[in-house]
């Protein structure tokens, strides 16, 4: 069911009664459609935003009637309020929905049936007397009283952040920082909460302070607006920014005297609350995290260059030989210096786009290794590219994260500087996905006397965290490095190919248009159907992957093709496709927005303790009566929470740039105008290299030409290039 989006209208009614079900909730705007039994008379659906809405509660709502064409007449609420259910029923619907940690169904009904009235009482202020519960013991009453205490923090965080837009899953990760207190700090340090508590953005904790009457000039508010700026550019890639137009954005922000700005951000300096470099005149600022990372990136550079290599002896141009008469055919001379120039120095880079022969310089080189005895480690940022990374090696890699055994207890990695890896020669494939702070880990815990080699095409777009450590690394000549621009025989036939490559030279011809897509011809790899608005590209997508894809080619609609879009809102964009994807794929048992099994989900955040990481791909496979879910990320079955899953997100559609690292089988992209904002060559580059076997462009030729003309230089500012250079 689609939220219907009429005024209100018909006269205002007032109504009380049990949540029985939610039918549709919007995580970020709150929007609800639920199902509620009144006190006095037949159920009814309610839709409105009501924040933190949960099955079971009893809420007072008031609101006007209107009538749906489909689904007939329904309240939409202007007011509510919720409280705890007093009935017996409302108590067991309420404890029975997954709710409260340790409380199923069948535990509720048990629960319930013992204590009557008086169960939120017993749990509250006598939670030992639910041992008097069969099946319960001391741990299963403790939890479930530390997940009533908690319950209830959540609960008062919501109801006093209802109206600042903040979604359900960000106040349980308030309330995981500070549990009982949550309350107490946001309303007596709401900056602090924007500081430590992820997704907490500085207008929230701003509307918050300032309905509290807390000073628009002090010390405390523009300080906090200094350092999100700082977070707002390093969330658009910048590791660093100059001090004046820090300056400048902070003010525009704040909305207070300039001078007032600039001493507080004169104090921060002082107080080294942040960091500073100065290069050729430019005074960088820059959060100490990131700082910290850099330094230690540059130091580590040194430190490799500084220490002998600890490979046996080898006779490189001899191995180089040795491994083209095991691979059966002549390396070309780039791809013979690429193995030599690895072997030869501690640091070195290897950049080039598909089909140049990347792969047969990563396979020559781990044979000769292999051959010598010497210990490998190779890594990629993502699951998938370390599985295509094992695939062409023949040797064991893993993702970098698992690379350096993340320990939840100790909160960082187990490999590092006292304890580096077992290894004298690093691999790490699609290096340009490294941001400042992840390269900062893994080279720490790479022992001095190894060689370390990173592979990446510097074309596709920059990490999705911040910093520029590839490009920084090869502008700044501190590593040694081979460049291939030479498409291959075997790739020269492949359309993806060419076309990539016709992309970066700045060809705005893109494949024949089709209108009709039953006529495509798979013995071609890359297709554009054209369509010329949002509905139809909409439509169009849908049948492609649920259709056309799976019967020519049998494809999987859910592990071998994905939609990779420009954009998150609109017709044209990422929900729009999620939505339409999960509805026709899922069938009757869609619930709009709402992940359930059968759903294909992507991890949109670190969650080291239960070793799923930002832009792991997934199937749902199954969900508790805690709503705790079961979920497959590729091949590892991972249990995640309710408190977990606002990092879920629904995964028919994603964007481009959660797909990098990644390849796919078939990728289907949506190309339109409406996407003006956001195309760019490196964008288009880096979506039709994600495709394996198919790539279909759907959508605008004329977007397609504004994409690959757009080749705007959106550099990066970091302060690692002139730290590598030596210049701090």
């Amino acid at each position: 069911m689609s939220p219907s989006r009429e005024p209100p209208r018909g006269p205002e009614t007032t109504l009380s009664g049990v949540v029985e079900r939610i039918l549709w909730l919007d995580e970020e705007t709150h929007f609800t459609i639920a199902e509620l039994a009144p006190e006095a008379g037949d159920k009814v659906i309610i839709l409105g935003n009501m924040t933190g809405l949960q099955c079971g509660e009893t809420v007072d709502v008031s609101g006007n009637w209107e009538r749906h064409p489909s689904h007939g007449p329904q309240l939409r609420v202007r007011t509510f309020s919720s409280r705890l259910p007093s009935s017996v029923h409302g108590i067991r619907k309420y404890l029975g929905s997954g709710l409260i940690k340790g409380i199923g169904k069948t535990y509720a009904d048990k629960i319930v049936a013992k204590f009557g009235v008086r169960t939120f009482d017993i749990i509250s202020n006598q939670s030992g007397r639910l041992r008097e519960v069969d099946g319960i013991g001391p741990g299963r009453a403790k939890a479930i009283k530390a997940a009533w205490d908690d319950q209830k923090a959540l609960r008062e965080v919501m109801v006093f952040l209802q109206t600042y837009g903040v979604t359900n899953a960000l106040c349980i990760r308030i309330v995981k920082a500070y549990g009982q207190d949550a309350k107490k700090v946001l309303t007596s340090e709401p900056y602090r909460v924007c500081r430590e508590v992820e997704g907490v953005g500085f207008k929230t904790a701003d509307k918050i302070a300032r309905n509290l009457g807390l000073p628009t000039a002090g010390p405390q508010r523009v300080d906090a607006g200094i350092l999100h700026t700082l977070e707002e550019l390093e969330g658009e890639g910048h590791s660093a920014f100059p001090d004046e137009g820090l300056l400048e954005k902070a003010t525009e922000l704040l909305e207070v005297d300039k001078t007032i700005v600039h001493d507080r951000l004169r104090k921060l300096m002082e107080e080294k609350a942040v960091g500073v470099l100065s290069t050729r005149g430019v005074r960088l600022v820059q959060l100490r995290p990131q700082e910290n990372a850099e330094k230690s990136i540059a130091a580590s550079i040194q430190r490799f260059l500084a220490t002998p290599s600890g490979l046996p002896t080898i006779v490189a141009d001899k191995a180089v030989e040795w491994a083209q008469n095991r691979a059966g055919f002549a390396f070309s001379p780039a791809q013979a210096a690429g193995v030599l120039m690895a072997l030869q120095n501690k640091v070195t880079v290897l950049t080039g786009g598909p089909g140049t022969g990347k792969t047969t310089i990563l396979k020559a080189l781990c044979d000769i290794l292999s051959a010598k005895r010497v210990r490998m480690a190779l890594g990629a940022p993502t699951g998938r590219a370390a599985k295509r990374m094992t695939e062409a090696t023949r040797v064991q890699a893993s993702t970098i994260h698992r690379l350096l055994k993340f320990d939840p207890a100790a909160g960082g990695f187990t490999a590092n500087a006292e304890s580096p890896l077992a290894t004298d020669f690093v691999i790490i494939d699609e290096s340009s996905m490294l941001d400042t702070k992840l390269a900062a880990a893994l080279l720490r815990a790479v022992p001095g006397t190894a060689h370390l080699l990173l592979v990446g095409d510097v074309n596709q777009l920059p990490s999705v965290g911040a910093g520029n450590v590839l490009g920084d690394l090869i502008d700044s000549g501190a590593a040694a490095v081979t460049r291939l621009d030479t498409v291959f025989r075997q790739g020269a036939r492949s359309g993806i190919v060419t076309v990539a490559h016709g992309i970066l030279h700045a060809d705005t011809t893109p494949p024949t248009p089709v209108e009709d897509p039953t006529k495509l011809d798979f013995t071609q790899d890359i297709h554009f159907v054209r369509v010329d608005d949002p509905e139809a590209c909409v439509a169009m997508v849908t049948k492609l992957c649920c259709d056309i894809l799976p019967k020519a080619l049998r494809f999987d609609p859910l592990r071998d093709i994905q939609v990779l879009a420009p954009m998150h809102k609109g017709t044209g964009g990422i929900q729009a496709f999620n939505q339409a994807l999960q509805g026709r794929l899922r069938g009757a048992d869609a619930r709009p927005g709402r992940i359930q099994p059968g759903d294909k989900v992507i991890q949109t955040r670190n969650n080291y303790d239960k070793n799923v990481f930002n832009g792991d791909f997934g199937v749902v496979l199954g969900q508790n009566e805690e709503g705790t879910l079961l979920i497959d990320f590729d091949g590892a079955r991972v249990e995640l929470e309710r408190g977990e899953q606002g990092d879920l997100h629904l995964a028919y559609a994603v964007s481009i740039h959660k797909s990098q690292g990644s390849e796919f089988p078939a990728v289907v992209v949506p190309l339109l105008r409406q996407h003006s904002i956001m195309l760019a060559r490196n964008l288009v580059y880096t979506a039709v290299t994600r495709g394996r076997k198919q790539v279909i462009l759907v959508g605008d030729p004329t977007a397609y030409a504004m994409a690959v003309r757009n080749a705007s230089d959106s550099r990066r500012i970091t302060g690692l290039l002139p730290r590598l250079r030596g210049e701090e």
